[in-house]
Parts: C-alpha cells; structure tokens; sequence
C-alpha cells in the first residue's frame, strides 16, 4: 500500500529525545511487558523468516539498523542529561564539584532526578513496590536470608522498583528430612532497584545525606527485600532467642539443684548470704562455686548473642556480594542500555509483524499485541504481555506506521520506511548552509 503524498512529510524533522512524550502504558495482567531476549538474538529470528527474499532480508536489516542508530541517538541525548541531573548528587564522582546548590535548590533538583529515574525505570518495564508491600516482606524471612527490622526515618525519599516477579527455586538440607537436600520454591524478584536519600539520622551518622543512592540486584528472594536497606537491624527469630536463653535458664536449673544438695539453697532462703557463708570454709567454696557457675552461663549466653548476630551479617554479606549488580552512575548506565534495547525489540517485532503479516489492510492496534505474544510464545517460549501501545508510539512517531480511518494499522513500503529513516538521521545533524571558512595553511602554502 503506498500511503498518501500528504502523509509523506520527509522534510518535517523528528523531535528530539526531550521532546517525546511518553505514552501511557497499560498494567501487565499476569505477564509482564519486559521482553527477556536480545535485541539481535530477536533480529536474529525475524531475518531467518522462509517467506524473505535475500533482497528483503537485505532491507530490513538495513532498517533495524537505522532504527537501533536512532533509538541511541536519542538515548544518549536522554543519558546526558540523565548524568548531568545526577551529578550533584553522585557519592563516587571523582571530578571537581560543579555549580553549588543551597538547600532549596537541591530538594528540587533532587526530586527532579527522582522522577526522571523513576520515568527510565517505567521505559524498562520495572514496577513500583509500595510502601505497604516494603513492609510486608519485614515481617517474613526464607531459610536463606537475614531477618531485619526496618526503620524508615532515616530515609528522606525512598523508592523501590522490581521486575520479574518469578518463582524461584533453592536447595535446602532440614533435620526432619535426615539432612537429605530437597529444592523449594521461593517468590523472587529477578531485578530490584533502589534510590534513596537519607535523612539526617543518628543511625546513618557517618552516610553522606547530600547524596542519593541508587542500587540494582539481581534474584531478590521477596521476604529478604528489607536486608538491602541501610539503617535495618538484626530481629533474633525466636529460635535464636531460645538458643541464647536456653543455657543461662539451663544453667540456672543446675546450679540451683546442686545447691540444693548440698543444703546451700535453703541456708540462701532462710539467712541469705551471710547464713550460707557462716557454714564455715566449704559454705564459701560452694557459693563460690555456685556463683561462678550462674556467671559463666551467663557470659557463654551473650557470646552466643555475638555469634548469633556475626552469622545474619555474613549471610547478608554473601548474599550482597552475589546479587549485586552496580552502583549509584552505574545503575544509570545499565538502565539506559536496558530501555534502548527494549524499544527496539518493540520496534523490530511490530513492524515486521506489520510488513509481512497485516496486509494492505492493516490490524487493529490489539490483534498486533496478540500476534506478537504468540509469535515469541512459539518462537522462544516466552510469555509476555507485548506493550504494542507504545511499539505503535515510536513507530507513528518515525513516521514508519499510519492509521486508516477505520483505526487499523498499516506499515509503510519497505522503500518508503528507509527513505523517511535515512533522511530523519540526516537531519539529525543538519546545520545552515554557511560558507566555508579559508584554510588559511593553503593560502600560505600558495
């Protein structure tokens, strides 16, 4: 179908990365919209497509490409400003501090980084956890994890983003089961995120509060979130509780029998102290003994508190070591990696659904996000909810799709698609016709 001269507007240049609103993006029901495949693993499969000629391979991959180069032109304009908006706030920069802010224009440049970080974080498909939900995985804790108490007064702002809402699966050894290992499943989050900013807080008495933190993990068990938060502190099960009592009570139970054997304990009840050393040297030497004892269950308690409390912080700190992913800048970097390339498996997939598959009479916006979940469910076995809202978005946007007046979609002609994509990159960098300046090397050669 050749579209309309009048919707083949070549000389209109594209809007830049800071102009482009987002469109809305609808809730995932059971399936997330995060598409778990390489950009070229995706272009990979497309290209391999039987019914493609040489020549139409040949083409659309030269397509795909101008895609992907504008997708990170536009993104690297988005990460300059992304790194600028951060910069004040960076606790590892190793370069001279910029323009000084007082304390009112900080909060707001700070809340202005919230919010563009949580708008790259919605571009990769993450989900906002709540504050009820953050408080709800305090209460619980896995076989595997740190049980901690969180204190939200030492943050100033806090927010956590998580994707993959999976089912995981972990080895374990139990008594019951003769130490015999047996896997269990556990609720996990494949990705968590975290920025915060801390308050002054006499907790976090040596942590930078001028900064803002953020943090990405990998394979988060759901009950352990509170042990990647600062300012926690350890909550004894109460298994550990009986583990640290038990001696002092055990011991207490022992002493008092002895001293009952030996007649001390009724000499204590009836005369105290001075009743049960007046029975002369062994009365001192029993009492001693007896004290000595209930001492020494008591200190064997407390260093078995220490050795208790030591394990949780060489669980966490494991666990730490393990399933962190970056930090702070880094987080940033990762992220943008993460949206451009899930823009452009967006992109990949609904045009060439669109091109080789909707005819000259189009689809319907919906029969798109379905023939894409189908297509990846057969392709590679994966179940997603294809956010086909914001493919159609980018693809209008570049001029690469239009809508009949019935509301059905249809791509532009292969031909027509790397014209408008090729003169969009040119005009990326286009300046005004000026005169060149003379080399002034030449003149004085000449």
């Amino acid at each position: 179908m050749t579209l309309p001269a009048s919707q083949d507007a070549n000389n209109i240049p594209l809007p830049a990365a800071s102009e482009i609103e987002t469109p809305p993006v609808a809730p995932a029901v059971g399936r997330e919209q995060f598409i778990p495949l390489r950009k070229a693993d995706l272009l990979r499969l497309l290209m391999e497509q039987p019914t493609l000629t040489s020549t139409e391979r040949e083409q659309f991959s030269q397509l795909c490409r101008l895609l992907e180069a504008t997708f990170h032109y536009e993104y690297h304009q988005r990460w300059e400003e992304l790194k600028n908006a951060y910069a004040p706030f960076d606790p590892d920069a190793d370069t001279l501090p910029g323009e000084v802010l007082d304390e009112n224009r900080r909060n707001v440049c700070a809340h202005e980084l919230f919010d563009r970080f949580i708008k790259l974080l919605q571009r990769c498909d993450f989900q906002r956890l709540s504050r009820e939900e953050i408080e709800a995985a305090s209460h619980t804790v896995t076989e595997w994890g740190v049980n901690l108490e969180i204190d939200f007064d030492v943050f100033d702002q806090l927010e956590v983003f998580v994707r993959g809402d999976v089912i995981g699966r972990r080895s374990r050894r139990r008594l019951r089961k003769w130490y015999r290992l047996e896997e269990v499943e556990v609720p996990t989050y494949q990705r968590l995120v975290l920025i915060f900013r801390l308050a002054d807080h006499e907790a976090m008495e040596n942590a930078a509060y001028d900064a803002v933190y953020i943090k990405i993990f990998k394979n988060i068990h759901k009950a352990d979130l509170e042990m990647l938060l600062p300012g926690t502190s350890v909550k004894m099960t109460l298994v550990d509780r009986t583990k640290i009592a038990f001696p002092t009570v055990s011991g207490l139970g022992v002493s008092a029998y002895k001293a009952t054997q030996m007649g001390l304990l009724g000499k204590l009840l009836k005369g105290g102290v001075v009743a049960a050393l007046a029975g002369g040297f062994w009365g001192i030497f029993a009492f001693a003994a007896v004290g000595a004892t209930m001492i020494g269950y008591a200190v064997k308690s407390f260093f078995n508190y220490l050795t208790t409390k030591d394990k949780y912080q060489l669980n966490l700190t494991r666990s730490l070591y393990f399933q962190n992913l970056d930090n702070n800048a880094g987080v940033l970097a990762r992220l943008i990696d993460e949206a451009e390339e899930q823009d452009c498996r967006e992109a990949f997939l609904a045009w060439y659904l669109l091109w080789r598959e909707a005819g000259p009479d189009g689809w319907p916006p919906e029969t798109l996000g379905k023939r894409a979940e189908a297509y990846l469910e057969n392709a590679v076995g994966i179940h997603v909810d294809f956010d086909y809202r914001d493919a159609v978005h980018k693809l209008r946007r570049l001029r690469l799709v239009e809508i009949t007046p019935q509301g059905r979609l249809v791509a532009a002609s292969i031909a027509h698609a790397l014209h408008r994509l090729d003169h969009a990159w040119d005009n990326y960098f286009h300046h005004p016709e000026v005169p060149a300046p003379e080399d002034a090397s030449l003149k004085t050669a000449s």
